[in-house]
């Protein structure tokens, strides 16, 4: 019996691992600590898996990262640096093949005015509004010995220096015909098309006002020579009740330039009858303020001899001086528009004989170029700066890039941007075209 005992226990023993082997083969599980060492290295592998997912959508990310600054990068490039050499006729039309009379006619004086997207052109015969493809939209015939004109938003307003008629218009054509009582020396125009005129006198100016219909307001500022000033420039707010006007007067035997702010809205009936709610004369003495402008409602500057002075009327009662820009070179040219204010500079000392700064409504620099280029006008289109002869013209942007330059045979009046950001409309004496630069 002793002796069988141990066999029956290693038979018994033999069983068992033949049934552990059994079953586990079968999908069975270990008991005690076989499950949680197979627990822990599945974890692991989950791990490992997750982390190289990770690692995948992080490379994915980067790659997606480093193509999009690059795109954005070469964009940026591209519309600082780049420079077109060819173009393309979008359209050319003749400008004298409707038979639009004594408005296109052949004249000693032409002048082109930026209307929206549009031009007005005018002459001493009439003027006439031209759409974006160069065709007439309408015309309208006058007689005037020395045409002057002005642009504001949605209304334009031609007059007859040193004569008496003003002609007020907007995108459908003339809206009214106003007579002065003295002869014309300025106009301006609101963006609600109320014009307002400085009138000459022997012994006193007036600023008087018009209605867009072409009736007289009854709204009128008596300027004494003796005392206010010579009246220089005039420009009315966009909304139409602020006025600016730059002064001349006589001071202990010297000339001097001032520059008032008046305001017709409710908040200036509380200044008194004159409707003065700011004047400056102490950053002018000395100098000639022969311009002044209104930018936007909030927003203008006086250009003088000096340089440019830029204003805020965010306080309607107290208008305030932004910065001033002093120059010691002669101011050759001055261009706007609702966005910005340039002027080019005789650049004496430099490489080049011509420098264009560029400040934007609150006096902030944006640009400083010199140049060699003899223009004989220059214009603020878009972010365009446009320099032209009589024959050719340049298109600088604003980080100073020279973008494109052309020659046209039959000559250049005016230059524009067109209906496109890369077009231009170039308008000859005889014909306008539109062009559209290429690659």
């Amino acid at each position: 019996m002793d002796n069988m005992n141990p066999m029956n226990r290693e038979m018994k023993k033999q069983q068992l691992r033949r049934q552990i082997v059994s079953d586990h083969g079968r999908g069975g599980s270990y008991p005690g600590p076989f499950d949680e060492e197979d627990e822990e290295g599945e974890e692991e592998r989950e791990g490992q898996r997750q982390g190289t997912r990770l690692k995948r959508w992080g490379i994915v990310a980067l790659v997606v990262l480093v193509l999009t600054a690059a795109v954005s990068g070469g964009t940026f490039y591209w519309k600082r640096y780049h420079q077109y050499t060819e173009y393309s006729i979008s359209w050319e039309q003749d400008l004298f093949a409707e038979g639009e009379g004594a408005a296109q006619t052949e004249s000693t004086f032409v002048g082109y005015l930026d209307f929206g997207e549009n031009i007005i052109r005018y002459t001493k015969d009439g003027a006439s509004y031209i759409d974006a493809r160069g065709k007439t939209v309408w015309v309208q015939t006058y007689e005037m010995r020395s045409p002057i004109a002005a642009v504001n938003g949605d209304y334009a307003v031609v007059a007859d220096q040193q004569g008496t008629a003003i002609y007020i218009f907007d995108k459908n054509g003339c809206q009214g015909v106003a007579t002065a009582l003295l002869p014309i020396l300025k106009v301006s125009v609101s963006g609600k098309g109320v014009a307002a005129a400085i009138l000459e006198d022997p012994r006193s100016n007036y600023i008087a006002w018009f209605r867009k219909d072409g009736a007289a307001l009854d709204i009128t500022v008596k300027v004494k020579l003796s005392g206010d000033g010579y009246p220089i420039d005039i420009s009315l707010s966009p909304d139409g009740t602020q006025i600016l006007c730059s002064y001349m007067y006589m001071n202990n035997g010297m000339l001097d330039c001032r520059v008032v702010f008046y305001n017709f809205s409710e908040v200036g009936k509380n200044t008194g009858p004159t409707r003065i709610v700011g004047g400056f004369d102490e950053p002018f003495a000395g100098g000639i303020v022969p311009r002044v402008h209104f930018l936007d409602d909030v927003y203008s500057f006086a250009c003088s001899d000096k340089g440019l002075t830029f204003f805020s009327s965010k306080n309607l009662t107290s208008p305030e001086i932004l910065r001033q820009v002093m120059v010691e070179s002669d101011i050759l040219s001055l261009f706007y528009s609702s966005g910005y204010v340039g002027m080019i500079l005789a650049n004496a000392e430099g490489e080049y004989p011509y420098r264009m700064e560029i400040y934007r409504p609150t006096g902030d620099l944006v640009l400083k170029k010199e140049f060699d280029f003899r223009y004989r006008h220059v214009a603020m289109s878009g972010e365009r700066v446009l320099l032209w002869d009589e024959s050719s013209f340049k298109a600088y942007n604003l980080f100073g890039t020279e973008v494109f330059t052309a020659s046209f045979e039959d000559g250049v009046d005016k230059v524009t941007l067109g209906r496109h950001p890369n077009s231009f409309i170039v308008t000859g004496p005889q014909k306008m075209r539109e062009i559209t630069l290429q690659r």
